[in-house]
């Protein structure tokens, strides 16, 4: 017998029962039921507005997989352009069709001259990265406007472009942040390398950038590649409802992700360790954090209620990057701290676990990034989800997102002229 709820109108007595498919109940029977009566959930922390295929997040026992392949075994053993291809395309590529698509990527890099010159360019000396980042993605729209044509042909096309192209935006507003001349890309390096070189490039021919970092860094790419129906990805699927091109959709996503709440978590995580200063200052911290004065940044998660599986593999590619670049200061502080708090029954009894921003900060800064990239960081793989997820809303053909709200505000009331308030 299938699974099933029984929902009873008490003012009526009558029944209705709902089958549980997938985990989920369709609200449709609930709305057809008592018509005129909403679920009120405002954060949709228990509402689940689409059926993806794209990734798999189970909380609880700490699982994460792309297209139902464990991120462990993506993070060790893939490349980003190889899991990108996989989020867009819903599997691992045969050799020939990887090769088509990494030419693709690689010769889709570079952006117009217009788009440089008198657009990034344009901006104030002291502008964030970010910001630029945004308003660049949404002006590419009128740089390519037959991306209106939501064909899968023109779409994908887009797809490219924009996988393609964040890299070199994101190098080009760092750039221009702190008063670097604009570099070029470098379409004899690989995805990751290529990033490094317009980052840090100055005067000589050729940026090599150390294999193990660009190793690092792409790993770090396929562990933000997706994650499932979080805040960006709500605002891409939200804005994509509307039918809008993809460029202005990423924009839109991209936005959300600005937000500190969503992708400067790794941002606090740096400040947090710089406050405490040292590793006999942990205790005491921890003791703050219990008494409600301090938050403990970058342990637990919105879904997680376990040890996030991306943190582990984190952990492990930061003792990599150390060792080519020595060990960050702040490292000492973040282990104890790690330490201290996962033998405490106060953070275990609660299933606070570290998450992915407790040491992919440590990583970035150590590489030499300033923290106003951190989030750009986030935005560049995460563009491959964010789009895998816009396809998919146009394949289902999605309504467009129209939420429900509860009226909480004055009943009927008449207007009083002016001079008699």
């Amino acid at each position: 017998m299938a699974d099933s709820i029984t929902i009873t109108d008490n003012r009526t007595g009558e029944s209705i029962e709902v089958p549980i498919i997938d985990g989920g109940v369709d609200a449709t029977a609930w709305a057809k039921f008592l018509p005129g009566t909403w679920f009120h959930d405002p954060s949709f922390g228990a509402t689940s507005a689409a059926a993806s295929a794209i990734t798999e997040l189970d909380g609880e026992n700490g699982i994460l997989r792309y297209r139902g392949y464990p991120i462990e075994q993506l993070a060790e053993s893939s490349s980003y352009l190889e899991v990108a291809y996989l989020l867009i395309h819903g599997e691992l590529p045969s050799p020939e069709q990887f090769e088509d698509w990494r030419y693709e990527i690689t010769h889709h890099t570079f952006i117009h001259e217009n788009v440089r010159k008198r657009f990034m360019e344009g901006f104030h000396h002291d502008a964030h990265p970010m910001g630029i980042l945004v308003s660049t993605i949404a002006a590419l729209s009128t740089f390519y406007p037959n991306a209106k044509d939501l064909s899968p042909e023109v779409v994908n096309k887009q797809v490219i472009r924009l996988i393609a192209k964040m890299p070199t935006l994101a190098a080009g507003a760092y750039r221009h942040s702190v008063g670097m001349p604009f570099v070029y890309p470098d379409n004899s390096l690989d995805f990751a390398a290529n990033f490094l070189s317009m980052m840090w490039k100055t005067a000589e021919p050729r940026y090599d950038a150390n294999p193990a970092l660009a190793r690092a860094l792409d790993v770090l790419f396929i562990l933000h590649a997706d994650h499932e129906q979080n805040c960006s990805t709500t605002a891409m699927r939200t804005v994509g409802s509307s039918h809008a091109d993809p460029y202005i959709a990423t924009a839109a996503a991209t936005a959300a992700l600005y937000g500190p709440r969503h992708g400067g978590a790794n941002e606090a995580v740096i400040r947090m360790l710089t406050a405490i200063g040292s590793i006999d200052q942990v205790p005491a911290y921890i003791e703050q954090v219990k008494a409600g004065e301090e938050r403990l940044q970058g342990f637990g998660h919105r879904v997680y209620k376990n040890y996030d599986p991306r943190a582990r593999i984190i952990k492990q590619t930061s003792e990599e990057v150390f060792a080519v670049t020595g060990k960050n200061p702040l490292l000492d502080i973040a282990l104890k701290l790690e330490e201290v708090a996962l033998s405490d029954s106060y953070f275990i009894d609660r299933k606070l676990y570290p998450n992915v921003d407790f040491y992919s900060g440590l990583i970035y800064q150590a590489m030499g990034f300033p923290m106003d990239m951190f989030t750009v960081l986030f935005a560049i793989p995460r563009t491959a989800g964010w789009l895998a997820h816009y396809i998919e809303l146009l394949a289902q053909d999605s309504r467009i997102y129209r939420p429900r709200q509860l009226y909480v505000g004055h009943p009927v009331r008449d207007y009083v002229p002016i001079e008699r308030r």
